[in-house]
């Protein structure tokens, strides 16, 4: 149907990681709580790197080790491009520039027309109220091609089976 037409197909990724100021790494299946990592509990994995000669302290500024190397390979993979603003990702213009790029691929994404993302990042299709409520963007209830709600559903499961 539309998800063949359009090219999207859903997937699953387990795998997770964080990168903390472009000094430390820490990849892997397991989820970053205690009910992961205890090691008595699931079965995941972790592991976190670091080199201690590309952190802040030794620098005196910003790290450029493997860690710094690898977010940036993963911002061009997830953003589509290369980019100076991507150096500092806490200024305010690289900001304004991912989410420019994340509105625009969300536009793309939901057009009926079928057109090309620049990378994979998208915008998650809703608004905070003034009120702190969330919705979903107007005329966009449901994501396109597999029509699940944006904004999920009510479940009867208690919350003791879901997290």
């Amino acid at each position: 149907g539309l998800a063949r037409k359009h090219r999207r197909f859903m997937i699953y990724v387990h795998a997770k990681g964080m990168i903390v100021d472009d000094e430390y790494v820490i990849l892997g299946s397991a989820n970053i709580n205690q009910r992961s990592l205890a090691g008595s509990r699931d079965t995941e994995i972790a592991m976190g790197a670091y080199q201690p000669h590309h952190a802040w302290s030794s620098k005196k500024g910003h790290p450029h080790g493997q860690v710094y190397g690898y977010r940036n390979s993963l911002w061009a993979e997830h953003l589509g491009m290369v980019d100076d603003h991507f150096k500092e990702p806490s200024s305010l213009d690289c900001v304004r520039l991912v989410n420019q790029i994340a509105e625009e691929n969300w536009e793309r994404f939901a057009s009926e027309e079928m057109k090309t993302l620049q990378g994979h990042l998208l915008r998650y299709p809703v608004k905070v109220e003034p009120d702190g409520k969330i919705v979903p963007l107007p005329d966009q209830e449901c994501f396109p091609d597999v029509g699940g709600k944006i904004c999920g559903a009510p479940t009867s499961l208690p919350d003791s089976l879901t997290m």
